[in-house]
């Protein structure tokens, strides 16, 4: 591993195993929305990678869900989401992860995804290949939508639910099977390694998905982000293995 993966996995286990220390304890409650729950442990988890990412790079910015650090001028740029899954966590479903990738220059390089409670580590760098726990993965290569696994996000508005459930119809009664688990960037780590086969949602971040869409092109899938029609600084995902016809989705 270069020194940046090896930065990033060391930041992403460290915060794992504070989320899982933490798990199905009484959790304090920053912010409570209609489709969304902010906790402090959020805040706590973000601030332990910026403080070992940082630690090794001080030069270096990070951009998170939770707040941004470091040297904003920076062209290298830490982006962390350090609970992907904060309502799973919340309701004590095991599905959740910390997510972290960097990008030179506006250039996704390394990715991360760290999966606590299986103790699954994905990892990747750019030009590299694509591993969970140190083993190279690959997409499916299921190349009909009737024999795919499909999961889904509904976002954090009617306007993004209404436009997310459009996209959805196109192919819903196509697949396989539908399944709705609540991480965006497991979500992507599940098609890198073929558990999935795409995953379509209509307002996501950038935390959300930074590591994950490294993770899936290089595994040999394919990313199409496109402008959320329900939030001006927000995307909607095609993302699957790069054999499913959804070029038009």
């Amino acid at each position: 591993m270069n020194s940046y993966l090896e930065i990033a996995t060391k930041a992403a286990r460290e915060a794992g195993a504070l989320l899982r220390e933490n798990y199905e304890t009484d959790l304090s409650v920053d912010a409570m929305h209609d489709h969304d729950i902010k906790l402090e442990l959020d805040v706590r988890s973000q601030d332990l990678i910026t403080s070992i990412l940082l630690g090794a790079f001080p030069d270096h910015a990070i951009y998170g869900e939770e707040g941004i650090a470091g040297n904003s001028d920076s062209a290298i740029e830490w982006i962390v989401d350090p609970i992907d899954g904060t309502v799973n966590y919340f309701y004590g479903i095991p599905h959740f992860c910390v997510s972290i990738a960097m990008r030179e220059a506006g250039v996704l390089k390394v990715g991360v995804i760290y999966d606590p409670m299986m103790d699954e580590l994905y990892a990747v760098e750019a030009g590299g290949i694509p591993t969970r726990n140190g083993k190279p993965i690959s997409a499916s290569s299921r190349a009909n939508l009737s024999e795919a696994v499909v999961t889904i996000g509904f976002s954090k508005s009617k306007e993004a639910m209404d436009a997310g459930m459009e996209r959805y119809r196109a192919i819903a009664y196509q697949v396989r099977k539908s399944r709705m688990m609540g991480s965006a960037a497991l979500a992507l780590a599940y098609i890198a390694c073929g558990r999935l086969d795409a995953y379509i949602e209509e307002q996501i971040s950038l935390w959300d998905i930074a590591a994950g869409q490294l993770l899936v092109e290089a595994a040999g899938g394919s990313i199409k982000l496109s402008d959320s029609t329900s939030h001006p600084d927000k995307w909607g995902i095609v993302a699957h293995n790069g054999k499913l016809p959804l070029d038009g989705i």
